[in-house]
């Protein structure tokens, strides 16, 4: 299985590196590309990015997850109180990815989006993940003409038929975080 993971890793970078020495071409429209082909083309890259993103934490590879994050970002995790910026996200991560354990999730529905400009991008997609479906969301912008991540949301999906069973059960430890919340 991990040599299928670095073939495909490796297929993957290859890509990405193609994408990435046709730069110009993908943020620079010519007179036989129009503006809907370079959105295409951007989201091909950032799309590459994403699974690039979630392979380098299956492989527990630290430097190159993190490299796809900004300087200044922001990853919120499942839990109420995991919001962090980049460099508290790298050590509350490090153990894991020092110990081998980390997470591997896998698209299977994204969307993406562009602001005004087309230097901003943001997506939602379905997870395929060891806690079933989970959505991952977030805010990528150009930076230094590579996508990077400025924000990142990670949320487990709960059914609507269990939410009232799910409610019962994170009630415990909630109330007293929304009481602690709701004091400040």
């Amino acid at each position: 299985m991990k040599s299928i993971i670095r073939i495909l890793t490796f297929v993957l970078i290859s890509f990405v590196l193609f994408l990435t020495a046709c730069e110009n071409i993908l943020h620079s429209p010519t007179k036989n590309q129009t503006q809907s082909t370079v959105l295409l083309t951007e989201k091909t890259v950032i799309g590459a990015m994403l699974d690039s993103f979630n392979i380098a934490a299956a492989n527990a590879n630290y430097e190159q997850y993190f490299d796809f994050f900004a300087d200044e970002s922001t990853f919120i995790g499942t839990d109420a109180t995991e919001v962090w910026n980049k460099q508290q996200f790298m050590t509350w991560a490090k153990p894991f990815f020092a110990k081998k354990k980390t997470w591997h999730f896998k698209s299977i529905d994204r969307h993406i989006y562009f602001g005004k400009d087309n230097s901003i991008a943001w997506f939602d997609e379905l997870l395929d993940t060891q806690m079933k479906i989970c959505r991952g969301s977030g805010v990528v912008e150009i930076i230094n003409d590579k996508w990077k991540i400025k924000q990142y949301v990670l949320s487990m999906t709960i059914p609507n038929k269990l939410s009232d069973q799910i409610t019962v059960l994170k009630a415990p430890i909630e109330d007293s975080l929304i009481q602690q919340l709701s004091s400040h």
